[in-house]
């Protein structure tokens, strides 16, 4: 069998059911996805597996195609966004083990003064957060939160908090993050104007969720002791730091590049143009951040003194870490797929039309509920973009990309006891349960209504 015929969407899978008994089927289905990853502690993508089996069972599809929607929509996921997912780690890796990240974090705190301190931490941790995924922006960015926070004489919240902020948003928000980017391909939106709504929405979210609401939280959490700062990840010995234009132009090319495409698209609008096409090729995300890695080699590994084997180590080593996370999606477009194969996403979208229900607001709400459920944001995101798919059909190429942002949003809903952000938020900034959901916990839902609240307003107007 051909890539091509692997590759290839499935025919419906076969089902008679009603609407209301497809939306059991899905509830039931993400139930037990719900109970093996929060009670029986198995890995999610298992879980993701398992649940759609039982998905498609309960839907009435034949035994002998039980299997046959999961693995095209696992390998079409994989194919189109575990390539974005290695590259970024690439990038990301580059910009750790080189010390770009210190030269941006040096370059914007010497020219802030103790009351724009929090004010500069999200925006280091907005520029750190384009190429890096939350976790890792979370270990890069503790030993900065540390020396702000000591320099400037401010408690560890009303610094920290902004920065956790930054992170979040852009990883929520900003493709080329993995949840955006899988939301883009389940609902076929337009990638360079997802980007560019993004981060509209992304700027006032991180302003309210970030250096404001410290304020509040500093109060409700009291002050903290200041934890010794965790040891940097080893790496090899830097004969020099990158300097920050050169790091800042890494990070924002890929950036730049797929918002040029988008722009094109809009203002040439002629597939046969010459410009257009360059922009359609340099612009589209695989070549985009392709240009950013072998650029970021240049910029961040040889600016650093690292030699041609350094360089392939630590890219290398860049790999290892999100194999979970490339499956975890993997399985997620899987089970989007066996969703709307056997009927649930048109029975969603009947259900919708009745109860005459945004489709922006049942995005939001569906990713609001499974993020509660399992803790996952990721996991939250490619299911209910899975779920709300069918409705994006009709739409508009800055309603789908709104539509996008919707479930990103929901998907940053309350982190509290399931989701292990939670707990490397609070072991980092030694803080006790009590006071992590009253900063970090609350921080995420800020952000998760702020956006949603900017989102709907703008599907009115654009």
């Amino acid at each position: 069998m051909t890539l091509t015929a692997l590759l290839a969407a499935p025919p419906a899978l076969p089902h008679t059911r009603s609407d209301g008994q497809l939306l059991l089927a899905a509830v039931l289905s993400i139930g037990a996805i719900v109970l093996l990853i929060t009670r029986l502690k198995l890995h999610p993508f298992l879980a993701l597996t398992l649940g759609s089996g039982l998905l498609a069972a309960l839907a009435g599809a034949p035994f002998d195609q039980l299997t046959s929607s999961f693995s095209t929509g696992f390998g079409a996921t994989v194919t189109s966004v575990g390539l974005l997912i290695g590259l970024g780690a690439m990038l990301g890796r580059l910009l750790a083990d080189s010390g770009g990240a210190n030269s941006i974090a040096d370059a914007v705190l010497a020219r802030s003064g103790p009351r724009s301190l929090p004010w500069s931490m999200a925006l280091i941790a907005a520029l750190l957060g384009l190429p890096l995924f939350f976790e890792i922006g979370v270990v890069l960015l503790v030993p900065i939160v540390l020396l702000v926070a000591r320099r400037g004489n401010l408690s560890l919240i009303r610094v920290g908090v902004p920065a956790l902020a930054g992170l979040s948003v852009l990883h929520g928000l900003v493709p080329p993050h993995p949840g955006p980017l899988v939301a883009v391909d389940a609902l076929k939106a337009d990638l360079g104007i997802t980007l560019a709504l993004g981060l509209l929405v992304a700027v006032p979210t991180l302003v309210i969720a970030g250096p404001l609401f410290a304020r509040v939280a500093e109060r409700w959490v009291g002050p903290l002791e200041l934890p010794a700062a965790p040891a940097p990840a080893p790496a090899e010995q830097r004969e020099h730091t990158p300097a920050f234009g050169a790091v800042l132009a890494t990070i924002l090319l890929p950036v730049v590049l797929m918002l040029g495409k988008a722009l094109t698209d809009v203002v040439v609008d002629d597939p046969k143009a010459t410009l257009q096409r360059i922009f359609d090729f340099a612009g589209s995300p695989l070549i985009a951040l392709l240009a950013a890695v072998l650029l970021g080699m240049v910029t961040l590994g040889r600016a650093a003194g690292f030699g041609k084997a350094g360089i392939s180590r630590t890219v290398e080593q860049s790999l290892g870490p999100i194999a979970g996370i490339v499956f975890i999606v993997g399985a997620g477009g899987g089970f989007k797929q066996t969703l709307v194969d056997v009927g649930v996403g048109d029975a969603v979208g009947h259900w919708a039309g009745r109860l005459h229900v945004s489709a922006l607001l049942l995005g939001w709400l569906i990713a609001v509920l499974i993020r509660l459920a399992t803790g996952s944001a990721t996991v939250a995101t490619i299911t209910a973009a899975g779920i709300v798919s069918p409705l994006a059909a009709g739409m508009s190429s800055t309603h789908t990309s709104l539509l996008v942002l919707a479930v990103g949003a929901g998907s940053l809903f309350f982190s509290h006891v399931n989701d292990a952000g939670f707990w490397l938020v609070k072991e980092y900034f030694g803080m006790s349960v009590g006071q992590t959901l009253k900063s970090w916990s609350v921080m995420e839902t800020v952000i998760s209504v702020v956006a949603i609240a900017l989102i709907l307003p703008l599907g009115l107007i654009v």
